[in-house]
């Protein structure tokens, strides 16, 4: 290897010095196939080198030799063996590109990848040919589509990140996921900062990505690293429209807003969370009560067993948070949690951090909160109130004033017609007794001799 490497350095330091174009021409054309076909990581960075030297010491021959016609013919039928969709031919480009910005071909060469780029993203490329476009184009924002191509552009990039998942089960594989993920996502939050107008339009295509109700092919929850890039001054019109949009169906709006809570779980997402709730509350301002209905209940289990989750613990919270307090017609939603609350105040109590310490704080007050609203389930609630016994509890003024903050609406009759089982007898005004966890008997002989009429 020694030997290789002082070789190689000769070679590099070489080609600092003045040749005829002849061996230049030679020598880029060796480095080239170095670095598509060489069998060796040392082989294609000693060819990356070779290519950067000749790209600052040759800029003549290296203009002449990266032309036009050459990424044209890389990009349509790749090189030699290697296919066009392969990573090393946009790593090549994006290579070439820093040695011509400057010359005569430059645009000639932007206009090209203008074209190409936009064709890339419409064949639903990999996350790895994503993240190539994505750092050539964040690069050299010059070769970004213009004008009607730049909005189709970004609403196809929107459909590829729709199609990523993460294939590996190990940490260092999902990091890498990650971080891929974000800089392809990346792109588009430089486009939308030069182009505000785009912003809504491409909107309109994640949504409706989101809300196709086509269960067998879900979408990748790396769509989540779109929303973090929305402007927050943009989110009560986006609701506001969405909300009282006559052309969305309820089935179209329940479909999004669960894959959006699933959302949740996509780490290192900012202002998921404040979307979700922005959504949940547009939806009880109109009154869609069954749709938060069926969408709380479907996810609220999902939602509180990601508080183990510390890096994605504060958006679940804020979450989890605002449907209970919300949902408050009825204890069903409550009582979906409750068996699993001492486990997760076990395993809160358990990691000794600060984020850990504020969950449990608020875990409790909910618990408190819901109790309080929910009473009459004495054994139900016995283990839980155990559980969170040596926690802080919240006054009664400020479990009323957290109940009264949060619910979908004031009026509980608009609820009655979404949920049958609460609706009042109209002729005689009365309900039935809460069972207390044992006194279903005692409740039924009392309602018997309070409505016997002697």
């Amino acid at each position: 290897m020694y030997v290789k490497e002082s070789l190689a350095r000769r070679v590099i330091d070489a080609s600092k010095q003045p040749i005829d174009s002849e061996q230049c021409w030679s020598m880029l054309e060796l480095s080239t196939k170095l670095f598509f076909l060489g069998e060796s990581r040392f082989a294609r960075e000693t060819a990356r080198e070779v290519l950067e030297v000749y790209g600052r010491y040759h800029p003549e021959e290296f203009e002449e030799f990266f032309n036009v016609r050459f990424i044209l013919s890389l990009l349509q039928e790749g090189y030699r063996s290697l296919g066009k969709r392969h990573p090393y031919i946009l790593e090549y480009i994006h290579l070439g590109l820093q040695f011509v910005l400057d010359k005569a071909s430059a645009e000639d060469i932007f206009r090209l990848l203008k074209v190409e780029v936009l064709r890339i993203v419409c064949e639903r490329p990999s996350l790895k040919i994503c993240v190539r476009v994505s750092r050539i184009l964040i690069s050299h924002p010059q070769c970004i589509p213009e004008g009607n191509h730049q909005l189709l552009f970004c609403q196809q990039l929107i459909r590829c990140i729709g199609q990523f998942h993460c294939h590996s089960e190990g940490e260092e594989g999902i990091i890498q996921f990650l971080d891929q993920v974000n800089r392809v996502s990346a792109l588009l939050q430089n486009i939308w900062r030069l182009q505000t107008s785009l912003v809504l339009p491409s909107l309109k295509e994640l949504f409706a990505i989101i809300s196709f109700t086509d269960e067998t092919e879900t979408p990748s929850n790396a769509l989540a690293s779109v929303v973090q890039y929305i402007p927050l001054q943009l989110m009560d019109g986006i609701v506001r429209n969405l909300a009282n949009a006559d052309s969305v169906t309820d089935a179209q709006m329940m479909t999004s807003i669960n894959r959006m809570i699933d959302w949740v779980s996509w780490p290192l997402g900012k202002n998921i969370d404040k979307w979700i709730i922005a959504l949940l509350k547009g939806l009880a301002a109109v009154k869609k009560f069954s749709i938060l209905t069926e969408v709380s209940l479907a996810k609220i289990q999902k939602v509180f067993s990601k508080l183990l989750y510390p890096v994605v613990r504060e958006a679940a919270l804020s979450v989890l948070r605002y449907m209970l307090l919300s949902f408050q017609h009825s204890p069903e939603a409550f009582h979906l949690i409750v068996p699993h609350i001492p486990h997760m105040v076990s395993c809160l109590s358990n990691e000794s951090t600060n984020s850990a310490r504020s969950c449990l704080e608020q875990v409790a007050e909910l618990v408190h909160c819901m109790v309080f609203r929910f009473s009459g389930y004495p054994d139900l609630y016995g283990p839980v109130m155990e559980a969170v016994k040596k926690l802080p509890v919240p006054n009664e003024d400020c479990i009323k004033q957290l109940l009264g903050q949060n619910a979908w609406t004031s009026q509980k009759n608009e609820l009655a017609p979404y949920y049958p089982r609460l609706v009042s007898k109209s002729d005689t005004g009365k309900i039935g007794l809460i069972n207390l966890g044992n006194t279903c008997y005692m409740n039924s002989i009392l309602q018997a001799l309070f409505m016997a009429s002697e």
